[in-house]
Protein backbone atom coordinates (compact mmCIF):
# COMPACT_ATOMS: atom_id res chain seq x y z
CA UNK A 1 0.00 0.00 0.00
CA UNK A 2 1.26 3.45 -0.57
CA UNK A 3 0.78 6.08 2.14
CA UNK A 4 0.18 9.71 1.06
CA UNK A 5 -0.79 12.96 3.84
CA UNK A 6 -2.34 12.07 6.68
CA UNK A 7 -1.47 8.28 6.52
CA UNK A 8 -3.49 7.43 4.07
CA UNK A 9 -3.10 4.81 2.33
CA UNK A 10 -4.55 2.93 -1.28
CA UNK A 11 -5.08 -0.23 -2.93
CA UNK A 12 -6.65 0.44 -6.75
CA UNK A 13 -6.92 -1.64 -10.00
CA UNK A 14 -4.00 -1.18 -12.43
CA UNK A 15 -4.78 -3.15 -15.75
CA UNK A 16 -2.00 -4.59 -17.86
CA UNK A 17 -3.24 -4.30 -21.10
CA UNK A 18 -0.50 -5.57 -23.10
CA UNK A 19 2.60 -7.12 -22.94
CA UNK A 20 4.66 -3.58 -22.71
CA UNK A 21 1.89 -2.65 -19.98
CA UNK A 22 3.40 -5.41 -17.87
CA UNK A 23 6.87 -4.74 -18.43
CA UNK A 24 6.58 -1.18 -17.15
CA UNK A 25 4.45 -2.06 -14.25
CA UNK A 26 7.67 -4.41 -13.13
CA UNK A 27 10.33 -1.95 -13.68
CA UNK A 28 8.24 0.33 -11.59
CA UNK A 29 8.42 -2.05 -8.79
CA UNK A 30 11.67 -3.10 -9.00
CA UNK A 31 10.98 -6.61 -9.52
CA UNK A 32 14.01 -9.14 -10.78
CA UNK A 33 13.62 -8.92 -14.89
CA UNK A 34 13.79 -12.02 -14.65
CA UNK A 35 10.28 -12.93 -13.86
CA UNK A 36 8.71 -11.26 -16.74
CA UNK A 37 8.35 -14.66 -18.49
CA UNK A 38 6.97 -16.34 -15.83
CA UNK A 39 4.04 -13.25 -15.22
CA UNK A 40 3.32 -12.48 -18.98
CA UNK A 41 1.47 -15.89 -19.53
CA UNK A 42 -0.38 -14.98 -16.08
CA UNK A 43 -1.30 -11.06 -16.87
CA UNK A 44 -4.85 -12.01 -18.63
CA UNK A 45 -7.88 -13.97 -18.19
CA UNK A 46 -8.98 -15.69 -21.38
CA UNK A 47 -12.87 -16.54 -21.87
CA UNK A 48 -12.92 -19.04 -24.97
CA UNK A 49 -16.56 -20.43 -25.76
CA UNK A 50 -16.57 -24.11 -26.94
CA UNK A 51 -20.87 -23.85 -28.41
CA UNK A 52 -21.67 -28.00 -28.23
CA UNK A 53 -19.30 -30.70 -26.40
CA UNK A 54 -20.02 -33.74 -24.61
CA UNK A 55 -21.44 -33.65 -21.70
CA UNK A 56 -18.34 -35.96 -20.64
CA UNK A 57 -15.81 -33.64 -22.37
CA UNK A 58 -17.21 -30.82 -20.54
CA UNK A 59 -17.19 -32.30 -17.07
CA UNK A 60 -13.82 -32.83 -17.62
CA UNK A 61 -12.74 -29.20 -19.15
CA UNK A 62 -14.35 -27.98 -16.11
CA UNK A 63 -12.29 -30.26 -13.48
CA UNK A 64 -8.82 -29.96 -15.21
CA UNK A 65 -8.70 -25.87 -15.04
CA UNK A 66 -10.69 -25.92 -11.79
CA UNK A 67 -7.41 -28.14 -10.64
CA UNK A 68 -5.26 -25.23 -12.55
CA UNK A 69 -6.60 -22.02 -10.83
CA UNK A 70 -8.93 -21.68 -13.79
CA UNK A 71 -12.45 -22.25 -14.25
CA UNK A 72 -15.36 -23.15 -17.00
CA UNK A 73 -18.97 -22.71 -16.75
CA UNK A 74 -21.08 -25.72 -18.14
CA UNK A 75 -25.13 -26.79 -18.42
CA UNK A 76 -26.73 -27.48 -14.61
CA UNK A 77 -26.82 -31.06 -16.09
CA UNK A 78 -23.57 -32.29 -17.04
CA UNK A 79 -22.80 -33.37 -13.34
CA UNK A 80 -25.38 -36.20 -13.77
CA UNK A 81 -25.26 -36.78 -16.92
CA UNK A 82 -29.11 -35.75 -18.05
CA UNK A 83 -28.29 -34.01 -21.02
CA UNK A 84 -25.67 -35.35 -24.10
CA UNK A 85 -23.91 -32.02 -25.14
CA UNK A 86 -23.48 -28.92 -22.96
CA UNK A 87 -21.78 -25.61 -24.11
CA UNK A 88 -18.02 -24.37 -22.14
CA UNK A 89 -17.03 -21.47 -21.60
CA UNK A 90 -13.45 -21.85 -20.71
CA UNK A 91 -12.14 -19.32 -18.33
CA UNK A 92 -8.02 -19.05 -17.32
CA UNK A 93 -4.88 -17.68 -18.33
CA UNK A 94 -2.60 -18.42 -20.82
CA UNK A 95 -1.01 -20.73 -19.08
CA UNK A 96 -3.66 -22.27 -17.49
CA UNK A 97 -4.91 -23.27 -20.78
CA UNK A 98 -1.87 -23.75 -22.36
CA UNK A 99 -1.74 -26.50 -19.80
CA UNK A 100 -5.12 -28.11 -19.96
CA UNK A 101 -3.98 -28.55 -24.05
CA UNK A 102 -1.16 -30.77 -22.56
CA UNK A 103 -3.50 -32.69 -20.33
CA UNK A 104 -5.36 -33.12 -23.49
CA UNK A 105 -2.85 -34.56 -25.85
CA UNK A 106 -3.81 -37.66 -23.82
CA UNK A 107 -7.01 -37.50 -24.64
CA UNK A 108 -8.77 -39.24 -27.49
CA UNK A 109 -12.03 -39.71 -25.74
CA UNK A 110 -15.70 -37.82 -25.51
CA UNK A 111 -14.74 -35.44 -28.79
CA UNK A 112 -11.65 -34.23 -26.54
CA UNK A 113 -9.03 -35.01 -29.35
CA UNK A 114 -10.88 -32.36 -31.84
CA UNK A 115 -11.82 -29.52 -28.99
CA UNK A 116 -7.94 -29.57 -28.46
CA UNK A 117 -7.34 -29.06 -32.14
CA UNK A 118 -9.48 -25.98 -32.37
CA UNK A 119 -8.66 -25.01 -28.72
CA UNK A 120 -4.72 -25.01 -29.61
CA UNK A 121 -6.05 -22.93 -33.23
CA UNK A 122 -7.98 -20.70 -30.89
CA UNK A 123 -5.27 -19.93 -28.96
CA UNK A 124 -2.39 -19.47 -31.47
CA UNK A 125 -4.52 -17.14 -33.58
CA UNK A 126 -5.37 -15.02 -30.78
CA UNK A 127 -2.06 -13.94 -30.47
CA UNK A 128 -1.70 -13.00 -33.19
CA UNK A 129 -1.59 -9.35 -34.18
CA UNK A 130 0.73 -7.95 -37.06
CA UNK A 131 -0.29 -9.05 -40.47
CA UNK A 132 1.69 -8.33 -43.91
CA UNK A 133 -0.18 -8.22 -47.11
CA UNK A 134 2.22 -7.92 -50.44
CA UNK A 135 0.69 -5.85 -52.97
CA UNK A 136 1.79 -4.93 -56.82
CA UNK A 137 4.70 -3.13 -57.76
CA UNK A 138 6.81 -4.85 -54.50
CA UNK A 139 4.70 -2.49 -51.49
CA UNK A 140 2.96 -3.71 -48.86
CA UNK A 141 0.03 -3.54 -46.66
CA UNK A 142 1.40 -3.82 -43.15
CA UNK A 143 -1.91 -4.04 -40.62
CA UNK A 144 -1.83 -4.27 -36.57
CA UNK A 145 0.19 -1.32 -35.63
CA UNK A 146 -3.33 0.38 -34.70
CA UNK A 147 -6.26 0.75 -36.11
CA UNK A 148 -6.12 1.80 -40.55
CA UNK A 149 -8.44 3.41 -42.20
CA UNK A 150 -10.18 3.01 -45.34
CA UNK A 151 -12.10 6.12 -47.07
CA UNK A 152 -15.07 5.15 -49.40
CA UNK A 153 -15.73 6.56 -52.86
CA UNK A 154 -18.76 5.63 -54.04
CA UNK A 155 -19.55 5.91 -58.08
CA UNK A 156 -22.99 5.17 -57.77
CA UNK A 157 -26.34 7.25 -58.12
CA UNK A 158 -28.12 5.15 -55.40
CA UNK A 159 -25.66 4.66 -52.42
CA UNK A 160 -27.24 4.84 -49.17
CA UNK A 161 -25.65 7.92 -47.96
CA UNK A 162 -26.17 10.86 -50.72
CA UNK A 163 -23.45 13.34 -50.04
CA UNK A 164 -20.91 10.30 -50.98
CA UNK A 165 -22.25 9.82 -54.31
CA UNK A 166 -19.62 10.92 -56.99
CA UNK A 167 -21.08 12.71 -60.40
CA UNK A 168 -17.73 12.38 -62.29
CA UNK A 169 -13.82 11.92 -62.90
CA UNK A 170 -13.23 15.00 -61.69
CA UNK A 171 -15.36 14.87 -58.60
CA UNK A 172 -13.64 11.15 -57.36
CA UNK A 173 -9.85 12.77 -58.42
CA UNK A 174 -11.01 15.92 -55.76
CA UNK A 175 -12.71 13.63 -53.25
CA UNK A 176 -9.95 10.84 -53.34
CA UNK A 177 -7.05 13.83 -53.04
CA UNK A 178 -8.97 15.15 -49.94
CA UNK A 179 -9.10 11.78 -48.34
CA UNK A 180 -5.40 11.28 -49.01
CA UNK A 181 -4.70 15.07 -47.27
CA UNK A 182 -6.87 13.83 -44.24
CA UNK A 183 -4.58 10.87 -44.05
CA UNK A 184 -6.59 7.98 -45.50
CA UNK A 185 -4.75 4.42 -45.50
CA UNK A 186 -6.78 2.88 -48.22
CA UNK A 187 -9.60 4.20 -51.09
CA UNK A 188 -12.35 1.99 -51.51
CA UNK A 189 -13.97 2.48 -55.03
CA UNK A 190 -17.18 1.03 -55.57
CA UNK A 191 -19.31 1.27 -58.90
CA UNK A 192 -22.41 -0.46 -56.95
CA UNK A 193 -24.35 -0.25 -54.47
CA UNK A 194 -25.10 -3.09 -52.01
CA UNK A 195 -27.67 -1.13 -49.53
CA UNK A 196 -30.43 -3.64 -48.52
CA UNK A 197 -33.04 -3.10 -51.28
CA UNK A 198 -30.22 -2.06 -54.15
CA UNK A 199 -31.04 -3.86 -57.25
CA UNK A 200 -28.50 -5.64 -59.26
CA UNK A 201 -26.27 -4.26 -61.62
CA UNK A 202 -24.99 -5.60 -64.99
CA UNK A 203 -21.39 -6.29 -65.39
CA UNK A 204 -21.20 -4.23 -68.33
CA UNK A 205 -22.62 -1.27 -66.38
CA UNK A 206 -20.18 -1.81 -63.78
CA UNK A 207 -17.50 -2.07 -65.48
CA UNK A 208 -18.60 1.03 -67.54
CA UNK A 209 -18.91 2.91 -64.09
CA UNK A 210 -15.60 1.80 -62.11
CA UNK A 211 -13.09 0.99 -64.59
CA UNK A 212 -11.99 4.84 -66.12
CA UNK A 213 -12.90 5.74 -61.98
CA UNK A 214 -10.05 3.37 -61.23
CA UNK A 215 -7.62 4.11 -64.00
CA UNK A 216 -7.44 7.43 -63.16
CA UNK A 217 -7.21 7.27 -59.73
CA UNK A 218 -4.27 5.15 -60.56
CA UNK A 219 -2.59 7.52 -62.33
CA UNK A 220 -3.65 10.61 -60.70
CA UNK A 221 -1.97 9.07 -57.33
CA UNK A 222 0.13 5.67 -58.22
CA UNK A 223 1.35 5.39 -54.74
CA UNK A 224 -2.17 5.00 -53.27
CA UNK A 225 -3.42 1.88 -51.92
CA UNK A 226 -6.41 1.48 -53.70
CA UNK A 227 -9.51 -1.02 -53.44
CA UNK A 228 -12.16 -1.82 -55.57
CA UNK A 229 -15.83 -3.12 -53.82
CA UNK A 230 -17.26 -5.79 -56.14
CA UNK A 231 -18.51 -9.10 -55.78
CA UNK A 232 -18.65 -10.16 -59.62
CA UNK A 233 -15.14 -12.13 -60.47
CA UNK A 234 -14.68 -10.31 -64.03
CA UNK A 235 -15.22 -7.11 -62.82
CA UNK A 236 -12.31 -8.27 -60.08
CA UNK A 237 -10.01 -9.70 -62.89
CA UNK A 238 -10.32 -5.80 -65.26
CA UNK A 239 -9.96 -4.22 -61.79
CA UNK A 240 -6.76 -5.82 -61.36
CA UNK A 241 -5.39 -5.57 -64.25
CA UNK A 242 -6.38 -1.46 -64.14
CA UNK A 243 -4.26 -1.26 -60.79
CA UNK A 244 -6.51 -2.05 -58.06
CA UNK A 245 -4.46 -3.38 -54.88
CA UNK A 246 -7.52 -5.29 -53.07
CA UNK A 247 -10.33 -7.06 -53.89
CA UNK A 248 -13.56 -6.12 -51.92
CA UNK A 249 -16.44 -8.66 -52.18
CA UNK A 250 -19.27 -7.86 -49.23
CA UNK A 251 -20.37 -11.42 -50.55
CA UNK A 252 -17.68 -13.44 -49.96
CA UNK A 253 -18.08 -15.75 -52.76
CA UNK A 254 -21.38 -16.10 -52.04
CA UNK A 255 -22.93 -14.21 -54.96
CA UNK A 256 -20.18 -15.69 -58.03
CA UNK A 257 -19.04 -18.95 -57.59
CA UNK A 258 -15.79 -18.17 -59.66
CA UNK A 259 -14.50 -15.25 -57.66
CA UNK A 260 -12.40 -17.11 -55.14
CA UNK A 261 -10.44 -18.60 -57.93
CA UNK A 262 -10.18 -15.32 -60.06
CA UNK A 263 -9.00 -13.48 -56.65
CA UNK A 264 -6.31 -16.06 -56.68
CA UNK A 265 -5.76 -15.51 -60.54
CA UNK A 266 -5.10 -11.65 -59.32
CA UNK A 267 -2.72 -12.20 -56.47
CA UNK A 268 -4.32 -9.70 -54.48
CA UNK A 269 -5.63 -9.46 -50.96
CA UNK A 270 -9.49 -10.29 -50.57
CA UNK A 271 -11.61 -8.84 -48.37
CA UNK A 272 -14.57 -11.48 -47.54
CA UNK A 273 -17.51 -10.57 -46.51
CA UNK A 274 -20.40 -11.95 -44.64
CA UNK A 275 -23.46 -11.85 -46.69
CA UNK A 276 -26.86 -13.93 -46.35
CA UNK A 277 -29.23 -14.09 -49.19
CA UNK A 278 -28.86 -10.73 -51.83
CA UNK A 279 -29.21 -6.95 -51.00
CA UNK A 280 -32.45 -6.88 -52.59
CA UNK A 281 -33.82 -9.22 -50.30
CA UNK A 282 -31.69 -8.59 -46.74
CA UNK A 283 -34.05 -6.58 -45.10
CA UNK A 284 -36.45 -9.89 -44.64
CA UNK A 285 -33.47 -12.15 -43.06
CA UNK A 286 -34.35 -12.72 -39.33
CA UNK A 287 -31.39 -12.02 -36.80
CA UNK A 288 -30.29 -15.60 -35.56
CA UNK A 289 -30.18 -16.51 -31.95
CA UNK A 290 -26.10 -17.59 -31.72
CA UNK A 291 -25.04 -15.03 -34.21
CA UNK A 292 -21.39 -15.27 -33.08
CA UNK A 293 -21.25 -18.67 -33.13
CA UNK A 294 -22.62 -18.56 -36.27
CA UNK A 295 -20.30 -15.92 -38.15
CA UNK A 296 -17.48 -18.30 -36.94
CA UNK A 297 -18.56 -21.13 -38.92
CA UNK A 298 -19.58 -18.93 -41.91
CA UNK A 299 -15.60 -17.86 -42.15
CA UNK A 300 -14.18 -20.89 -41.24
CA UNK A 301 -15.82 -22.64 -44.12
CA UNK A 302 -15.58 -19.90 -46.18
CA UNK A 303 -11.93 -19.93 -45.58
CA UNK A 304 -11.56 -23.14 -46.55
CA UNK A 305 -13.68 -22.97 -49.70
CA UNK A 306 -10.98 -19.43 -50.55
CA UNK A 307 -7.89 -22.39 -50.25
CA UNK A 308 -8.62 -25.03 -51.93
CA UNK A 309 -9.86 -22.41 -54.70
CA UNK A 310 -6.34 -22.00 -54.96
CA UNK A 311 -7.12 -18.75 -52.44
CA UNK A 312 -4.31 -18.82 -49.69
CA UNK A 313 -5.52 -17.32 -46.28
CA UNK A 314 -2.68 -15.13 -45.92
CA UNK A 315 -4.15 -12.87 -48.35
CA UNK A 316 -7.38 -12.60 -46.59
CA UNK A 317 -9.13 -10.00 -44.39
CA UNK A 318 -12.53 -10.78 -42.69
CA UNK A 319 -15.61 -8.40 -42.78
CA UNK A 320 -18.71 -9.17 -40.86
CA UNK A 321 -19.97 -6.61 -42.57
CA UNK A 322 -22.54 -4.52 -40.20
CA UNK A 323 -26.05 -3.75 -41.29
CA UNK A 324 -25.77 -6.39 -43.92
CA UNK A 325 -29.09 -8.26 -43.30
CA UNK A 326 -27.98 -7.61 -39.55
CA UNK A 327 -30.42 -5.31 -37.14
CA UNK A 328 -30.19 -3.49 -34.14
CA UNK A 329 -28.64 -5.58 -31.43
CA UNK A 330 -27.13 -8.13 -34.01
CA UNK A 331 -24.72 -4.64 -35.19
CA UNK A 332 -23.97 -3.79 -31.52
CA UNK A 333 -22.64 -7.81 -30.71
CA UNK A 334 -20.46 -7.72 -33.80
CA UNK A 335 -18.67 -4.22 -32.37
CA UNK A 336 -18.94 -5.36 -28.98
CA UNK A 337 -17.18 -9.38 -29.37
CA UNK A 338 -15.05 -7.81 -32.18
CA UNK A 339 -12.22 -9.67 -30.99
CA UNK A 340 -13.64 -12.89 -30.65
CA UNK A 341 -13.10 -13.05 -34.57
CA UNK A 342 -9.27 -12.61 -34.44
CA UNK A 343 -9.46 -16.52 -33.49
CA UNK A 344 -9.69 -17.14 -37.46
CA UNK A 345 -6.51 -15.70 -37.37
CA UNK A 346 -7.07 -12.84 -39.99
CA UNK A 347 -6.86 -9.31 -40.14
CA UNK A 348 -10.56 -7.58 -39.21
CA UNK A 349 -12.09 -4.79 -41.52
CA UNK A 350 -15.48 -3.22 -39.98
CA UNK A 351 -17.51 -0.84 -42.03
CA UNK A 352 -20.17 0.18 -39.72
CA UNK A 353 -20.22 4.34 -41.27
CA UNK A 354 -23.33 6.22 -41.45
CA UNK A 355 -25.09 2.72 -40.26
CA UNK A 356 -28.08 2.30 -38.32
CA UNK A 357 -26.06 0.88 -34.99
CA UNK A 358 -24.41 4.50 -35.26
CA UNK A 359 -27.33 6.13 -36.10
CA UNK A 360 -27.30 6.80 -39.12
CA UNK A 361 -25.33 9.93 -38.38
CA UNK A 362 -21.95 11.11 -38.23
CA UNK A 363 -21.24 11.61 -34.48
CA UNK A 364 -21.91 7.70 -34.15
CA UNK A 365 -19.97 6.65 -36.58
CA UNK A 366 -16.71 8.55 -35.43
CA UNK A 367 -17.71 6.79 -31.77
CA UNK A 368 -17.87 3.64 -32.85
CA UNK A 369 -14.47 4.34 -34.98
CA UNK A 370 -12.82 5.54 -31.36
CA UNK A 371 -14.60 1.92 -30.10
CA UNK A 372 -12.74 0.20 -32.44
CA UNK A 373 -9.38 1.59 -32.54
CA UNK A 374 -6.97 -1.41 -32.11
CA UNK A 375 -8.94 -4.15 -31.76
CA UNK A 376 -10.10 -4.52 -35.81
CA UNK A 377 -7.19 -3.98 -38.02
CA UNK A 378 -9.16 -1.59 -40.71
CA UNK A 379 -12.45 0.89 -40.42
CA UNK A 380 -14.48 1.24 -43.50
CA UNK A 381 -15.68 5.16 -43.54
CA UNK A 382 -17.43 7.99 -45.38
CA UNK A 383 -15.73 11.09 -43.76
CA UNK A 384 -12.40 10.42 -43.17
CA UNK A 385 -11.01 13.78 -41.45
CA UNK A 386 -13.47 13.41 -38.16
CA UNK A 387 -12.63 9.79 -37.56
CA UNK A 388 -8.88 9.89 -38.51
CA UNK A 389 -8.84 12.21 -35.48
CA UNK A 390 -10.84 9.62 -33.76
CA UNK A 391 -8.67 7.41 -33.88
CA UNK A 392 -5.76 8.96 -33.83
CA UNK A 393 -7.08 10.03 -30.06
CA UNK A 394 -7.82 6.50 -29.08
CA UNK A 395 -4.73 5.11 -30.46
CA UNK A 396 -3.03 7.54 -27.65
CA UNK A 397 -5.13 6.81 -25.09
CA UNK A 398 -4.69 2.75 -25.52
CA UNK A 399 -0.36 3.18 -25.59
CA UNK A 400 -0.38 5.68 -22.51
CA UNK A 401 2.05 4.23 -20.02
CA UNK A 402 1.26 3.64 -16.69
CA UNK A 403 4.17 5.95 -15.39
CA UNK A 404 5.33 8.51 -17.37
CA UNK A 405 9.26 8.31 -18.01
Amino acid sequence: MTEGNNGITTIYPLRAQNAGDLQRIVEHIGVDPRALCYLQPKRRVLTLFAPSVDYRAAAFIKQELLSRGGDAAVAKHVIDGKIERSGVLMMGTDSQLFHLLQKLEAMDCWGLKELRAELSTALKNEAIRAWTLPLPNGRKLCLGMGTKLMGILNLTPDSFYAPSRITGIEDLLRRAGAMLEERADILDLGAESTRPGASPLSEEEELSRLIPGLRALRQAFPDAVLSVDTYKARVALAAAEEGADIINDVSGGSLDGTMFACAARTGLPYVLGHLEGTPDLMRDIPNPEDLMTKLHLYFKEKLRSAEEAGLPQGKIILDPCIGFGKRGNSDRLIIKEAESLHALGRPLLFGHSMKGVGGKSLYGTVALSALLEGRVEIVRVHDVEPNRLALDIAHAVREAEPWQR
